[in-house]
């Protein structure tokens, strides 16, 4: 229910300059003082306000009111003119000053201030300059509060209000009367979505030419949300057709009118027509051209290489296939190389092989992965340090424009290229169009770079399938393992991945000592058996604590999604207690010592590394999609949230960015690539025919190092072993490479 109150600001109690939220103190006529949240663009002690919202009550601070508009008052008296003033509202008029102006203009001190506020000048202590500078502040004030004013007419929050005040200023009125879809392209967070009710309430129709545009252009830019760089124009136009409630007929021309525009680029590929984000095709071609101008072969003399490669042999212990020898003189002869294959086929100790190669030359090598866990599996696997590609890089957030959006900023780049001879990338299936750029923009021609991955997995959470379409453009050296090592060879893990790869059905018959199935095809059974398996069974097994052990699922929704799941093993694995916090946010519950997981790329967020007593040894920033660490501290005095994540990283959430964390007690099987797990738990039994696929299996059972524990229907198995089918990725890259190399026309 919407409620009002009115009263004047005593005292503004926390004030976030970023976004804008604020907790303050509201004293109504019989000094009855009400603590008030909410988001304000601009308020300062003194000012009178007519205030709309709801009471709530918070755990720690008792009753709110919780403020969704407000209207500012002028002030009636000269009582509340002089508190006005005084306040800090209009800056380098204090108490005392505002104490002379009042004895001064008296009850004629709010017309003056606002329409004459040049006669300021008339009072002793403010010169001209400094009347002029009032003046400047009291129009610049009453603007904004006009602006406001307008905006909450269209159910604009205070919020978005003032990042829109704060981007158009007075031609927000233009802006909106003309075009309110240019919102969704200049302030991140307000989407196709809002702007369109924003629209509607100002009477836009739903066949404008501004609407259709911003509607195709919105249905492109989600597709890169599932992986997409570009749709096929038939399946865009049927995308938005669906979404605007308009005839696909309206779609060919505004279509044509924004590749003349530049903001998209049509291509033709055969019978058909893709329609890019301008963005996203020039990141592929740029891609593609500095893949190329790194393809770069050195002539090697073999019998002196192959003698190193046998010393190295006889130095670690171990014996090449010719495979592997293959791809170690190949990353010795080109500048690109990648190296692919399936678990147990020895790509970490090719990886080695290679490092110890260019070591004999005092080369400078360089290790990354996409994620701090992939990272550190590479840490330990070669011994040398391995860092994610951000911090490769050396990301540096930038902080938002006035648009509200976010900038990525990395200080390795053309200008600033790695100081490398050799880069080895591990995980680079995981590796997007986006960051695949970022990379080779900077790698300068002459490094050798070292791509490895398994092409098997599944893509990217980010646009692109950059690691196959390398692969499939067939322009450059890839060495593929294919050989199962006989240590290898006794892990049923392996073999059984393996097996699915193929498509051969596996024999589930717990005869293993690594691969288990237990036949459950009640839900609320599986429930009880997952939990038994983490809480008692598989930490002695596998010698791991139950937070180790990971649950991983095909889909989010349902019985045994993500969400059920997390909800389910939050309860019985960090069950509720009087010494653990709690903070509720929307529909999630986090409590102190959760698992939890970073769900998008925050490129601002800062970190740091703490050493002995706490004491911050290492910062930076950017924490990323699939981060996943365990909750420290919640603190509802400064409403922060402390996160420790798995590489030492320590991270403080205010509880508005709550929504970029969710529990990971359980995860999809997408969000756990490039990990590995001591022991993974998988729920399967019913799903999506998309979803469950032999890719998805594929990856699930190749994040386990020590044991597989499969537990639902055999059945759901068989059929995702034979499903070859796979969500279609719209991506191009050699296409693009092929067409520079002349192949395509």
């Amino acid at each position: 229910m919407n409620e009002q109150i009115t009263g004047y600001i005593d005292h503004i109690i926390y004030r976030n300059e970023e976004n804008g939220y604020t907790v303050l103190v509201l004293k109504a006529a019989g000094e009855e003082e009400t603590t008030c949240v909410g988001f304000f663009p601009d308020i300062t002690q003194g000012a009178t306000i007519e205030a709309y919202g709801s009471f709530t009550h918070h755990a720690s601070y008792g009753r709110q009111f919780s403020i969704t508009s407000f209207v500012e008052k002028a002030p009636e008296d000269t009582l509340a003119m002089e508190r006005y003033l005084g306040s800090g509202a209009i800056k380098g008029i204090g108490a005392a000053l505002a104490a002379r102006i009042v004895r001064h203009f008296g009850e004629d001190t709010l017309r003056i201030v606002e329409e004459e506020p040049e006669r300021l000048a008339e009072v002793k202590g403010i010169s001209e300059k400094k009347a002029r500078e009032v003046a400047a502040q009291v129009t610049e004030k009453a603007d904004m509060r006009r602006a406001m004013i307008f905006l909450q007419k269209y159910g604009i929050s205070l919020n978005l209000g003032a990042r829109i005040y704060q981007k158009y200023g007075q031609g927000l009125y233009q802006v909106l009367q003309e075009n309110p879809y240019r919102l969704a392209e200049d302030i991140t967070g307000v989407g196709f979505r809002i702007a369109d009710e924003i629209a509607a309430r100002i009477g836009i129709q739903p066949d404008s030419e501004y609407r259709v545009k911003s509607g195709l252009f919105y249905v492109l830019q989600e597709s890169a949300g599932e992986g997409h760089v570009y749709l096929p124009r038939e399946e865009l136009f049927q995308q938005a057709s669906a979404l605007l409630d308009v005839d696909l007929s309206y779609m060919d021309k505004h279509l044509m009118d924004m590749a003349l525009d530049h903001k998209i680029i049509l291509k033709q590929q055969e019978e058909t027509i893709n329609v890019y984000p301008s963005k996203h095709y020039y990141l592929e071609l740029n891609t593609a051209r500095m893949l190329l101008n790194l393809n770069i072969r050195t002539p090697v003399d073999h019998e002196k290489a192959e003698e190193r490669i046998r010393r190295i042999e006889r130095e670690t212990g171990t014996a090449l296939d010719e495979k592997q020898r293959f791809a170690v003189m190949a990353a010795a002869e080109n500048g690109l190389v990648i190296l692919t294959g399936g678990p147990g086929t020895g790509k970490t100790t090719t990886i080695n092989a290679m490092i110890r190669f260019f070591e004999q030359e005092n080369a400078v090598l360089h290790l990354a992965a996409p994620t701090g866990r992939a990272a550190k599996r590479m840490t330990e696997a070669t011994g040398h340090e391995a860092r994610t590609i951000h911090r490769m890089l050396e990301l540096n957030g930038i902080p938002e424009d006035n648009a509200g959006r976010s900038a990525i900023h990395f200080e390795r780049n053309a200008e600033n290229p790695l100081e490398a001879d050799v880069i080895i990338i591990d995980e680079m299936s995981m590796v997007d169009i986006f960051l695949m750029h970022s990379l080779l923009l900077a790698v300068t021609a002459g490094t050798r770079l070292i791509l490895v991955g398994d092409e098997n997995q599944l893509p990217s959470v980010g646009p692109g399938n950059v690691l196959r379409d390398i692969i499939k453009s067939g322009s450059f050296p890839v060495v593929t393992l294919t050989r199962i090592f006989r240590q290898a060879q006794e892990s049923d893990i392996v073999v059984n991945a393996h097996m699915i790869n193929r498509g051969e059905q596996l024999k589930l018959d717990n005869k293993s000592r690594d691969f288990f199935f237990l036949k459950r095809l009640d839900t609320d059974v599986i429930l009880r058996v997952v939990l038994a398996l983490i809480q008692d069974k598989l930490p002695g097994y596998v010698k791991a604590k139950p937070s180790e052990i990971q649950v991983l699922t095909p889909m989010r929704k349902g019985a045994l999604g993500v969400e059920r799941l997390n909800q389910v093993l939050q309860r019985y694995l960090n069950p509720p207690a009087s010494s653990k916090k709690e903070h509720m946010t929307g529909e999630r519950l986090f409590r102190e010592g959760d698992k939890v997981m970073q769900i998008k790329n925050d490129y601002q967020m800062e970190w740091e590394i703490r050493g002995l007593y706490n004491i911050p040894i290492e910062k930076g920033v950017g924490v990323f999609n699939g981060d996943t660490g365990i909750l420290k501290e919640i603190n509802d005095f400064t409403e922060t949230v402390l996160v420790e994540f798995e590489d030492g990283r320590f991270c403080e959430y205010s509880f508005k960015e709550l929504e970029n964390l969710e529990l990971s007690y359980a995860v999809t099987i997408h969000k756990s690539q490039g990990s590995e797990y001591p022991a993974v738990v998988l729920p399967l039994l019913t799903g999506p025919r998309m979803l469950m696929n032999r890719n998805l299996l594929y990856t699930a059972v190749t994040r386990a190092r020590k044991c597989v524990t499969i537990v639902g229907s055999e059945e759901t198995v068989r059929e995702m072993i034979n499903n070859k089918q796979q969500q279609k990725r719209y991506s191009s890259l050699d296409l693009r490479i092929r067409e520079l190399t002349g192949e395509v026309l």
